[in-house]
Order: structure tokens, then C-alpha cells, then sequence
């Protein structure tokens, strides 16, 4: 160090000391004092239903029956045909996509569980999920599309889903439309 540094030093510490003077020093304990509010317990239902695994929620077993071809969809009862009429029309905006190209089918359907459950999260309404249409596959046959289909009738904050438009993924992508809570 040079001389001019050690007087640059000692400028400091005088600076330090003066704004310094009056102050007290706080009193030395071991306790530490929260001053924000305690979090509320999460029920345990909740804690139970966070535990289960994705296999549970999304069944490969579970098989329904859907409109295929061009015109693949559903809509769970009790929707009105004017609200997938409007999906099929574009009428909501897509607020987030997710795609599944190169997943493999349990890759995929965890996935589409943590989009999904992320999505309704989010309160988002309509969604976008790309499942390819399985040209790289052994039949180039879609691989996930009706397996997709098949889990998103399981999951209760689905209320319809339609071919994706042509600009949209046609027949690559889905177009998901979910229920909005509160």
C-alpha cells in the first residue's frame, strides 16, 4: 500500500466515525424476533392430494370416446356447442403453449399434468398443447394425440378441447379451453 492509500483510509474512518456518533449498538442476543405474520397451515388434504403422483391423476386405462378426424374434440357435459364452436373459432386468445415433440409417453403426460395445473394456476383460459402428428413415428400415426386426449378428459379443470386451426398446429396441437376458478 501507498502512503496516499493509508491517508485515504484514515479520511474514511474519521468520515465513519462522525456519521457513526450517538449511535448505539443494538444489544447482543440470541434470539431472533419475526416480524411477519406466521403462514397458515395447509390443510392436510391438500398436502395429501399435492402427493399424488401424476400416474394417478392421468390414466393411460381410461379410454373415451372422442371425435376423430378433422373435427377431433369434446366438451364435458353441461357445456353449451356455441362454447366450442368459439374455441374451434379462435374466439379466446392461446395465453401459453406446451410442446411434447420428442417426450416420451410418461414424459409427456407429467408434462401436461404440471401445464395444466400451472395454467389454472395462472387462471388462464385457453391453452395450446402440441402433440405432433407422428410423421417421425414407426406408422407415422400421432404417437400422444389420442393418449393427450384421453388425459385431458380426466382433468377437471378441462371443459372442452378441439383440433388446433391450420395456423395454429392443426392437426399437430390441441386447443384446450379451462374452467377459470374465482
Amino acid at each position: 500500500m501507498s502512503k496516499k492509500d493509508f491517508e485515504n483510509n484514515d479520511n474514511e474512518m474519521a468520515l465513519f466515525h462522525t456519521a457513526m456518533r450517538g449511535v448505539a449498538p443494538l444489544p447482543v442476543t440470541d434470539k431472533v424476533v419475526s416480524t411477519g405474520s406466521k403462514l397458515p397451515p395447509i390443510p392436510r388434504k391438500k398436502r395429501y392430494q399435492e402427493q399424488v403422483t401424476t400416474e394417478d391423476v392421468l390414466s393411460d386405462h381410461i379410454s373415451m370416446e372422442m371425435e376423430a378426424g378433422d373435427a377431433w374434440s369434446y366438451m364435458r357435459s353441461g357445456i353449451s356447442h356455441q362454447i366450442l364452436r368459439r374455441l374451434r373459432r379462435g374466439y379466446w386468445d392461446i395465453q401459453d403453449n406446451l410442446d411434447l415433440h420428442g417426450l416420451t409417453r410418461d414424459e409427456a403426460r407429467q408434462a401436461l399434468s404440471i401445464f395444466l395445473s400451472a395454467c389454472v394456476q395462472k387462471k388462464f383460459r385457453c391453452v395450446r398443447v402440441i402433440h405432433g402428428k407422428g410423421l417421425g413415428s414407426r406408422n407415422r400415426e400421432p404417437v400422444l394425440k389420442t393418449r393427450v386426449g384421453n388425459w385431458l378428459i380426466q382433468h377437471a379443470d378441462v371443459l372442452a378441447f378441439c383440433q388446433a386451426k391450420p395456423e395454429d398446429g392443426g392437426g399437430g396441437a390441441v386447443l384446450i379451453l379451462l374452467k377459470v376458478n374465482g
